[in-house]
């Protein structure tokens, strides 16, 4: 155990979750998915950012299109 109590908390609470999905790390991911939709809050998708710089960002060229010029 570490000296440091937030992190054996932490460490114990992931003991606990994975012993409750019977050691299926698997089944785990998939409760806990349900669970998240079941709650009916809004879950964030978040869509991959590019970085444009230069004439094609004035233009508004898409990223993959000005790599392929």
């Amino acid at each position: 155990m570490s000296t440091n109590s937030i992190i054996d908390e932490i460490h114990a609470t992931r003991a606990k979750l994975l012993a409750e999905a019977g050691g299926d790390l698997h089944r785990y991911i998939e409760e806990a998915r349900a669970r998240a939709l079941a709650s009916g809050r809004t879950i964030a998708k978040p869509t991959q950012r590019t970085i444009r710089s230069g004439s094609d960002a004035k233009l508004d060229v898409p990223a993959m299109e000005s790599r392929n010029r």
